[in-house]
């Protein structure tokens, strides 16, 4: 019978990024950051705050490249943080497009009403 350091279930639990270390849980319990953009997209976009978005997508994008930099390389940490990014950088551009649509059709009323 194999060592247990030498299985696949070994190895991992003995990882310098397994689950007896904060470089698994954290990355885990940030997932709940993930699962809440999600839950956001279904949010009106007038109560997406634009600071928060934009800390999200910051936070994001920096720990994503910082995970790849650090030793041990934490692959999850920089999966989870690249997604906080894009589900942060997604509501903004939503925010974007709401703001592009209520200028246009500000335009369009001001034109109707000098006609």
């Amino acid at each position: 019978m194999a060592a247990v350091g030498s299985s696949a279930f070994g190895r991992f639990w003995n990882s310098p990024v397994g689950p007896k270390t904060i470089h698994f849980w954290a990355p885990a319990m940030k997932w709940g950051l993930v699962i809440a953009g999600l839950g956001d997209m279904s949010r009106p976009v007038d109560q997406i705050s634009v600071r928060q978005q934009l800390s999200l997508a910051a936070t994001g994008l920096i720990w994503t490249r910082w995970s790849t930099i650090i030793t041990p390389k934490n692959y999850s940490l920089a999966t989870v943080n690249f997604f906080v990014g894009c589900n942060a950088i997604y509501q903004l551009s939503r925010v974007a497009l709401a703001d592009k649509k209520d200028k246009s059709n500000t335009k369009v009323e001001e034109t109707a009403k000098v006609a």
